[in-house]
Order: C-alpha cells, then sequence, then structure tokens
C-alpha cells in the first residue's frame, strides 16, 4: 500500500484523512497493546500473546491470536530444522492450529471478527487443508477490508482455475484490479493481465514500480526475453536496492547465459542482504551457469530453509539435481515445488523429464499432460508429450501434437522434422517431403541459419525424394545442399554423380504433373524456379 502510495501524487494536507477514531476499549487495552507490540515486534510470540489476554478491542483480539499463531509457526520451523530427513519434515504441524479454529470460529459464527481477524481465520482453515471453507472467508475478508493485500494474495494461491474466478462475489474496488492482474499472471492469462496493468497506469500507477516488476514478470512468463530484460533492467535504475523479483530477472540472464550480468547482481544483491530468499536463488542461478551444480544445489537449499514454502527454489534446485543425474532427489524437490503451488508448470514438467530418463513413458505422459494444460500454447510441452506417445507407438496422437506445437510457434523450431520423421515410419513420403520443406522454409526464413544437425537430414531426404520421383534438377539442387554439411556431403556426391549418369542416359523429368508444394527458390543451387513435385503413388515407383 505505501509503495502504491508513493507511486500517487501527495495530497495537500486539507484533503489528507483523519487518523482513526480510538474506542473505550481501544483506550483501556492501550498500554497492554503497546508492550505486546513491542515484544511481537521482537519475535517474542509467546510473551506477546500472555500480555494481551483478556483483552477486549479488535486489534489487540487480532495481535494475540496472531501472537499464537506466529509462536506455533516458529515451533515447528525449529522443529523442521531439527529432524533428520525430508519424510519426518512432512509430519511436523503446528499444534496451535486446531485450538485457533474452534477459538476463531466461534467468534466467526457471532460475527465479531474484523478484517484482519478474518484474514488469520481463513490462513488457519487453509493450513488445515480446508480450501474452500478458507476461500468463503478471505472473500469475506476482502469485503470487509477491502485494502489489506495479505488477503488477496492468499485468495490468490487458492484459485487453481478460471472457473474457480468466475464464482467469487468480489468487492467492487480498485484493489480488485490489481488482484485480477495478479491472478491472470498466476493462471497464465498474459494477456489479460497486460491489458489490465496497462489500464492502472493509465489510472495513474504509472510510477508503481511493483506494476513495473509485475509486467516483466508477464513477459517472463510468455517468454517475451528481450521485452522482460529490458523492463527489469529499468526496474533496477528507479528501484536499486530492490531484491524482490530478482530471481526471475536471474532466470532471465541464465536463459540467455549473460555471465558477466548475472555475476554482478549476484555480487550486488550479497551486498544488500545475503540472507534472502531472493539472493540465494540468485547465486544459485550463477553457480548453476558456470556448471557448478552441486554449490548450485546448496544455494538452493539455503533458500529453501530460510523460507520452506518458497516455490521458484524448489524448482530450480530439482534442475540442479537433475543436472547431477539424481532423479530421485529431482523427484522429491519437484513434488515439493508442486505441494505449494500446484500451477507451477516447470515443476510437473520437471517430473515428466525426469521419468522420462528413468524410462516410464506412462509417467512421463501424466506430468507432460499436466504442464501442457498449464501451458497449451507452449510448443515445448506438446513437443515432450509428442515423443512419449511415440515411445508408446501412439503414432496417430504423437502426430497430432507435433502439427499443434508447429501451429502454436514452434520455440526449438523442432517438431516440424519430428513430424516429418513419424510420416517417414509410416511411409507416407509425400507428407514427409512436405514437412522437411516447411521446415527448411522455416529456418531460412528466420535470416540466420542456425546451426541445425537436422537441416542435412531434410535436405538428404528431399534429395532422395525428389530423385524418385525422377526430378532431377529438385534432386541436384538438394544434393548440393548436401554437400554442404559433413554428415551427409558423401551421399550428396553419390546423388549428384547418379543423376548425371541418368541424365546422360537420355532420361527426362515429368515436367507436366503440377503438386501442391515445392522448394523455396532460394534454395536451389543455382536460383533457377524449381518444378513441381509430382504426386506420383511413390510406393510403385523405383529409381
Amino acid at each position: 500500500a505505501a509503495e502504491l502510495a508513493f507511486a500517487l501524487e501527495p495530497l495537500p494536507l486539507s484533503e489528507l484523512p483523519p487518523p482513526p477514531v480510538l474506542t473505550e476499549e481501544d483506550a483501556r487495552d492501550l498500554d497492554a497493546y503497546t508492550l505486546a507490540k513491542s515484544y511481537f515486534d521482537l519475535k517474542e510470540y509467546d510473551r506477546a500473546a500472555y500480555f494481551l489476554q483478556g483483552c477486549k478491542s479488535q486489534k489487540a483480539y487480532f495481535l494475540y491470536m496472531y501472537s499464537r499463531y506466529l509462536s506455533g509457526e516458529k515451533k515447528k520451523d525449529d522443529e523442521t530444522v531439527d529432524s533428520l530427513g525430508p519424510l519426518e519434515k512432512g509430519q511436523v504441524k503446528n499444534e496451535a492450529l486446531r485450538e485457533l479454529r474452534v477459538e476463531l470460529s466461534k467468534k466467526h459464527k457471532a460475527q465479531e471478527l474484523d478484517g484482519f481477524g478474518l484474514y488469520l481465520y481463513g490462513v488457519v482453515l487453509r493450513k488445515l487443508d480446508l480450501v474452500k471453507e478458507a476461500i468463503d472467508v478471505f472473500v469475506e475478508a476482502a469485503h470487509v477490508l477491502p485494502l489489506h493485500w495479505g488477503a488477496w494474495l492468499e485468495l490468490c494461491n487458492l484459485i487453481t482455475d478460471k472457473e474457480m474466478l468466475k464464482f467469487l462475489s468480489l468487492p467492487d474496488t480498485w484493489m480488485k484490479e490489481f488482484f485480477l492482474a495478479h491472478i491472470y499472471t498466476e493462471l497464465q492469462l498474459i494477456e489479460e493481465a497486460l491489458q489490465k496493468y496497462q489500464s492502472l497506469i493509465d489510472a495513474g500507477f504509472s510510477k508503481s514500480t511493483y506494476i513495473i516488476s509485475q509486467i516483466a514478470v508477464a513477459y517472463h512468463n510468455i517468454r517475451d526475453i528481450d521485452k522482460a530484460l529490458s523492463i527489469f533492467n529499468e526496474l533496477r535504475k528507479q528501484d536499486p536496492y530492490r531484491i524482490e523479483n530478482m530471481d526471475t530477472f536471474s532466470n532471465l540472464l541464465y536463459v540467455r547465459s549473460m555471465k558477466p550480468e548475472l555475476s554482478y547482481l549476484a555480487h550486488n544483491l550479497c551486498e544488500i542482504d545475503k540472507y534472502r530468499v531472493e539472493t540465494c536463488c540468485v547465486i544459485g542461478n550463477y553457480y548453476s551457469l558456470r556448471s557448478q551444480h552441486e554449490k548450485a544445489a546448496l544455494y538452493f537449499q539455503r533458500a529453501l530453509k530460510l523460507n520452506p514454502r518458497y516455490l521458484g527454489a524448489w524448482t530450480l534446485m530439482g534442475h540442479e539435481y537433475m543436472e547431477m543425474k539424481n532423479t530421485s532427489a529431482a523427484i522429491q524437490a519437484y513434488r515439493h515445488a508442486i505441494e505449494v503451488n500446484k500451477r507451477d508448470y516447470r515443476a510437473w514438467y520437471g517430473l515428466g523429464q525426469t521419468y522420462e530418463i528413468l524410462k516410464m513413458p506412462f509417467y512421463c505422459l501424466y506430468y507432460y499432460r499436466r504442464a501442457h494444460q498449464l501451458r497449451p500454447n507452449d510448443s515445448r510441452m506438446l513437443v515432450a508429450l509428442g515423443e512419449c506417445y511415440e515411445k508408446l507407438n501412439q503414432l496417430v496422437e504423437a502426430k497430432k501434437c507435433y502439427w499443434r506445437a508447429y501451429a502454436v510457434g514452434d520455440v526449438e523450431k523442432m517438431a516440424l522434422v519430428k513430424l516429418a520423421k513419424l510420416h517417414e515410419q509410416l511411409n507416407e513420403s509425400e507428407q514427409a517431403a512436405q514437412c522437411y520443406i516447411k521446415y527448411i522454409q522455416d529456418i531460412y526464413s528466420c535470416g540466420e541459419v542456425v546451426e541445425h544437425l537436422e537441416v542435412s537430414t531434410a535436405f538428404r531426404y528431399l534429395a532422395q525424394y525428389y530423385f524418385k520421383c525422377k526430378l532431377w534438377d529438385e534432386a541436384s539442387a538438394c544434393a548440393q545442399k548436401c554437400c554442404a554439411f559433413n554428415d551427409t556431403r558423401e551421399e550428396g556426391k553419390a546423388l549428384l554423380r547418379q543423376i548425371l549418369q541418368l541424365r546422360n542416359q537420355g532420361e527426362t523429368s515429368s515436367t507436366d504433373v503440377a503438386a501442391p508444394f515445392f522448394l523455396p527458390a532460394s534454395l536451389s543451387a543455382n536460383n533457377t524456379p524449381t518444378r513441381r513435385v509430382s504426386p506420383l503413388n511413390l510406393s510403385s515407383v523405383t529409381p
């Protein structure tokens, strides 16, 4: 709230809101409250709760209950650190939760809880896994006290899809816009989120660093890396000591392999505060980029000691264990990530990859499907699904996946090649040729020809295909392209010799038949427009 207020123009003295009015109860509890608040700030929660017993005011009652809750959490965390294995960690519970629930539910029924009390009641219900009740209470808390962002955030963590969002009766307030933008980002509905943030900027929050950081995170989620990086750099200029979201920034630098920038960021955050979760994650990413995976895993573990519910660290630690070939530890880390947030597609995808290494395709299929549901337009999930179906010999499903991956915009430019190879396996040579042609057009239309191993495979297949169709010009164009690659050079030369022999024997190609596809002119050896392929029944044609 303070960040948002700072982003707006300051109000003149005459328009400042008056301080809240003290009730008789507040005045009576003031001294006990002030003392307890001091103990609370020193993290002496039991002591704070002791001095607040019997206080009647809303404020004192909330602090009393909240101190008891945090005391239980602190004891739980201390026990978790002392406990030995990860299996025991799940069994450590906050002992205070049940008592708190009983007391708070009585007050709730009597409608004696204020916004903060409702928020705490919701947190207690969530911790006891009573999700449906918790959602209702958080919605009520948002109605009673719309400016308390904590209640909105808790609500965010409990909503798993857009359908759930539709059925919530939320208060009609400007805070709702921030909530919707946040939840859209979480649910990967990035376009809607960006529209919301843009309208908030237009409404006067243009200086808000919170909104700028959220927009950067949104671009990170749709993998628009350049845009996200430029926004993060701008944010660093405006708020140089900010640590929040810097782990996301480091993920982007990692993906781009920007070692000097990542090193600078890690050192910079270390100077500001080395015992922050985000700092540990940035340093972990830095070591990971330098291929020091043991050290990276150590820093992610350190992050999780500071905050066991920190999602990013669990997922990144899973990735490190994968690099170290420790699949069981990776699976455990990814599972923890999913426990914290079921919407984390990276953890589902990571689990799919681990089971792929363990050669368990049915498990893979389940996890890749979950990842795909969360990111329906991400070609990487679709290609992974296709590979799974291929291993399970469900080739029709695999073809659908590869085609869809190509249709949504293939990031790694591999879907068409895999589709072509499937057509090859099924002896559908015409479709295979079509896929290879599309693939080559795609690669060359990027402007730069990337070092793609599969380009040579595509040219080799097309050369042989045109050769079978007796289209010597196209065959020789593709064969000459083959000569440019090491792995197909010999085959290309052999094919050129064969074509030359057949031409000398006076064989001519069939020129009068039109076909639905052709090789891009820029790729034929001498840049002459190529003839179209004849749609022959290839099974009966011998070269």
